[in-house]
């Protein structure tokens, strides 16, 4: 693999591109390649078998690009495993981090939120990486089954966003929380919301920015960094590249940025 190939980033709709945007700001010598499955996203919903499937056809996509690594920039395939996702291809892969150590260090109380798909809440593996660093913390798990919808619909100004913010941080606010972790890379989309919901009593952490520290932990381990010239972001979705587009400025300087609609059989 060469240091002066890209690194390509995936998820099955638009929330990585939070994590693209990190990973581009920590990282500005890189080319990025983002794939997003906007063509069967939500993946949430669907079988476990099935979610595999796509995401070892968007690996092997990236793989025909020629990258050197794959940041996989959504919390609910890393709780797959990203070894297992990771099939014969020899680059690394990086999941999401559960962002254990942020949230310890940012809660004085030790009063933990976490909002995340109903999914990834349901594996309990945020609840068990904080509990395992501090046994004497306490983990309240919220599912937040309306908000990536809201989202990919750019519902940001309808008023189901702001009531349906409420309602899950209601319990949370009651348990007297004091650090919340953004656990769907989504969820970074709309955190100017959450934190006004919150206030300034609550730290909200996105674990996107410990995402990419293990990313460029992972090229500098098998010396693939490069640490020269100016990187370019190629964004791709399987469909609706126009929305993709718009979602995207939230995010990223998209005048830096390429656009493509691809499809994953043709590499």
């Amino acid at each position: 693999m060469r240091k002066d190939a890209p690194i390509g980033v995936l998820d099955s709709g638009v929330g990585g591109l939070s994590v693209l945007k990190c990973l581009h700001q920590l990282l500005p010598h890189e080319d990025f390649i983002y794939v997003g499955d906007t063509a069967r996203t939500p993946y949430g919903t669907r079988p476990e078998q099935e979610i595999r499937k796509f995401v070892a056809e968007i690996i092997d996509w990236l793989a025909a690009q020629g990258v050197k690594e794959v940041v996989i920039a959504c919390n609910t395939l890393t709780m797959l495993g990203v070894e297992s996702l990771k099939g014969a291809h020899q680059f690394p892969i990086v999941g999401m981090s559960k962002g254990e150590q942020l949230l310890l260090a940012a809660s004085k109380k030790k009063k933990i939120g976490v909002f995340a798909t109903p999914f990834t809440i349901s594996t309990e593996a945020h609840k068990k990486a904080i509990l395992a660093a501090d046994p004497g913390a306490e983990v309240y798990p919220v599912g937040c089954a309306k908000f990536v919808p809201l989202i990919e619909g750019e519902q940001f100004e309808s008023k189901e966003l702001p009531e349906a913010i409420r309602e899950y941080a209601a319990p949370l606010k009651e348990a007297g929380v004091d650090a919340l972790i953004l656990s769907c890379t989504h969820y970074p989309f709309i955190k100017e919301q959450i934190t006004a919901e919150f206030g300034p009593e609550v730290t909200i952490i996105d674990p996107a920015e410990a995402t990419s520290q293990l990313a460029m932990e992972a090229l500098q381990a098998e010396g693939l960094a490069k640490t020269e010239g100016e990187g370019k972001v190629t964004i791709c979705g399987t469909a609706d590249i126009e929305r993709v587009q718009r979602l995207a400025q939230r995010m990223l300087p998209i005048e830096t940025c390429q656009f493509r609609e691809i499809n994953l059989q043709e590499k």
